[in-house]
């Protein structure tokens, strides 16, 4: 067998040309297939799935040729199918893929490349293939190093991944659909929410988790936090709260996990990472997604004392292909393009305009609550009327299908699904901000007609009852009872800044506990409908659904 050239790249381009001729299933037959063989609950977008069989910056194809501008794939950091990126996972696995038991440049030089954006005292990396992957490998380090230590802290809305241990961390999960509550060891920090004014003193709700854990007989060992939540619903925190929430937690020794798979990389555009726009340096920060345009590769940087500890007990960690030299290959040419092509300068540019354009319509349109977000990350919460933020998830969902039918593609997240998430590729630019503003002003002026707005509530209602209010009921009895602790324990001195929480708490949580909602945070998400109508009494203070 002859051997081909590793560098020929025109032959190897023209191998590719070639497999794309290859006839492929029509739309119907994949569907099919999907539905029978494909795990049942696997993800999947839209009423009628599109079949995407091409991608080029910021654009996808369908199976027809039809364009739709991608408003939302933030894996593709540097744009689909970079060339650069492409041409270096090529040639390398032209050339050798294997594992980092060897010793390879490409491993070195992304290394001492991906060290210079972080802070100096995170010098120390291990690699695997996912964001979930990592942040399972930060909860390894976190018990290490503070033995005893087996609780964690998380905040509300939030997700870490998609493995066992993540899932238990993962409030989007665990509260969500299907979700089996919340482990006994996992305490659920109220998440800030700007919009609404509530939860905007950090160092009250990092002391109401650890208060939390003292009362269930355990020690935070670690705190998870996505720097910019995503799935909780594009929130960025105020000004000082992540401070604050990190510097409560450190009077205890807990160790502070930045989860930037999602928020990282030169996204929030005014800074590389975006806890540096919170003014933090975590102990650890979990790295995914984004970094390899695709290529499946996960980073955990932390100090050089937390490495210690981690290897201290002599188990070797190795991941079979993490770090591999292909792998190597995609992530350091996506770092150079980022570099090169100053995708974060180009964020810094274009995130004010798209929120600027945003925050426009958000004017107009009384359904727009709200609109936020850093750079190309940027959430619009969609609710009922602007006066009563009743959220409007179904809504939200019908905004999302109209744009999809003009092509343009969008997502929903939050607690409810309420809001629709924009992160697109990097080099999103103002064309593109202009087409999607422009589309989204159509959907709301010209669509959504006064009768299908009436319809659409009338979904809400429904939709409410089932989904909505029993897990409102679910976070705000967990607000409750955090609360609730931190004042027993303030009142009984268990806590040396005795007295500061209740000159703050609102009304209502230094009421005792109702003895039926004691399990409620441990139950699976269902219809509460007993504990809905007690939590309603408890509540009486203040208006119906005021917290949405």
């Amino acid at each position: 067998m002859e051997l081909r050239s590793h560098n020929d790249r025109n032959q190897m381009l023209g191998i590719f040309e070639a497999a794309r001729i290859v006839p492929r299933p029509d739309h119907d037959q994949v569907i099919d297939v999907r539905k029978l063989h494909l795990g049942p609950n696997v993800a999947i977008n839209y009423a009628q799935p599109l079949q995407i069989v091409k991608g080029k910056g910021c654009y996808l194809y369908d199976q027809n040729g039809v364009e739709y501008l991608d408003c939302v794939n933030n894996v593709a950091h540097v744009g689909h199918c970079h060339p650069e990126v492409t041409a270096a996972v090529c040639e390398q696995l032209q050339t050798l893929n294997t594992n980092s038991r060897y010793l390879h440049p490409n491993l070195t030089m992304y290394i001492k490349e991906l060290l210079q954006t972080l802070p100096p005292a995170l010098e120390t990396l291990y690699f695997g293939n996912s964001g979930s992957e990592a942040n399972d490998l930060a909860l390894r380090v976190a018990l290490e190093a503070r033995p005893g230590a087996t609780h964690v802290a998380v905040l509300a809305g939030a997700y870490h991944g998609h493995v066992e241990s993540l899932i238990g961390f993962s409030p989007y999960k665990f509260w969500g659909k299907g979700g089996r509550g919340k482990p006994k060891n996992v305490h659920v920090m109220p998440c800030p929410d700007p919009y609404r004014g509530l939860n905007l003193d950090g160092r009250r709700c990092a002391r109401a988790v650890l208060e939390a854990a003292r009362q269930a007989g355990g020690r935070i060992c670690a705190f998870y936090c996505e720097s910019i939540l995503s799935c909780g619903g594009q929130i960025v925190p105020p000004e000082g709260w992540l401070k604050d929430v990190f510097d409560e937690l450190r009077k205890e020794g807990v160790i502070c996990i930045s989860d930037e798979v999602q928020c990282g990389f030169g996204r929030v555009g005014e800074t590389f990472w975006a806890f540096q726009s919170q003014g933090v340096c975590p102990d650890m920060v979990s790295i995914g997604k984004s970094i390899a345009n695709g290529y499946p590769v996960s980073t955990l940087a932390m100090t050089r004392k937390l490495a210690q500890d981690f290897s201290r007990a002599g188990m070797q960690y190795f991941n079979t292909f993490g770090a591999g030299t292909a792998a190597c290959a995609a992530a350091l040419a996506t770092l150079r393009v980022v570099k090169e092509e100053k995708l974060q300068e180009h964020a810094a540019q274009v995130g004010p305009y798209l929120q600027s354009e945003l925050r426009k319509i958000q004017e107009d349109f009384a359904m727009i609550g709200d609109v936020r977000g850093l750079g190309l990350m940027m959430g619009i919460e969609v609710v009922q009327c602007k006066k009563s933020k009743v959220v409007a998830p179904r809504l939200a969902t019908w905004i999302l299908e109209r744009m999809k039918a003009r092509r343009i593609l969008m997502s929903t997240d939050g607690p409810y699904d309420n809001v629709l998430k924009i992160k697109p590729p990097m080099m999103f630019g103002r064309k593109e901000v202009d087409t999607l503003v422009s589309n989204l002003r159509a959907v709301l002026s010209v669509e959504l007609t006064p009768s299908v707005f009436d319809k659409i509530l009338i979904e809400e209602q429904k939709h409410a009852i089932d989904i909505v209010h029993p897990r409102k009921a679910i976070y705000d009895e967990n607000e409750r009872r955090l609360y609730a602790g931190l004042l027993a324990a303030d009142h009984y001195g268990h806590l040396s800044s005795s007295g500061a929480a209740a000159a703050t708490s609102p009304a209502g949580f230094a009421r005792p506990l109702p003895q039926h909602s004691m399990n409620l945070l441990e139950a699976p998400m269902q219809r509460h409908t007993v504990e809905i109508e007690s939590l309603s009494e408890a509540a009486a203070s203040q208006p119906p659904m005021s917290r949405l």
